[in-house]
């Protein structure tokens, strides 16, 4: 009875395991794969060596990336604007440790990609792996 038992418990903890953690919940944007290796050392990314920066890519994803050094690490978002649908106004920009959207003017904090008011989706996360202590890989 006891294996029996301990087998449920092992099958239900592989059930509420994922092998995708960034699944795509968000009608607004679409999954792309893709993989960017940033350089730290060119300054159009050195920004990123200091806790609180970010910097705009714009060749990945749905409307760029937005990746931030958030002290203990790096995260990276989609810059698509999670709660509307891909337009003119959809790219997010940087304000400070937020992204912005310009159609409805709702802030994201970069640390977590949660609204800093009530919105229904977070920003889309991507994954990052520190290659060096100057290279950084981004993909999805």
């Amino acid at each position: 009875m006891k294996k029996y038992i301990l087998l449920l418990i092992v099958s239900l903890f592989f059930l509420g395991c994922s092998d995708n953690q960034n699944s795509n919940k968000n009608p607004y944007i679409t999954n792309y794969s893709f993989t960017v290796d940033l350089n730290l050392n060119l300054p159009l990314y050195s920004n990123l060596k200091s806790p609180g920066n970010g910097i705009y890519y714009s060749n990945a994803g749905a409307k760029g990336i937005i990746v931030f050094n958030t002290g203990t690490g790096y995260n990276a978002f989609d810059a698509a604007c999670p709660n509307q649908e891909i337009s003119s106004c959809s790219t997010m920009t940087l304000k400070g440790i937020n992204a912005l959207c310009a159609c409805d003017s709702k802030e994201y904090n970069l640390f977590t990609g949660q609204g800093t008011t009530a919105v229904t989706y977070p920003m889309k996360q991507y994954r990052v792996q520190i290659v060096s202590e100057t290279q950084i890989r981004i993909y999805n």
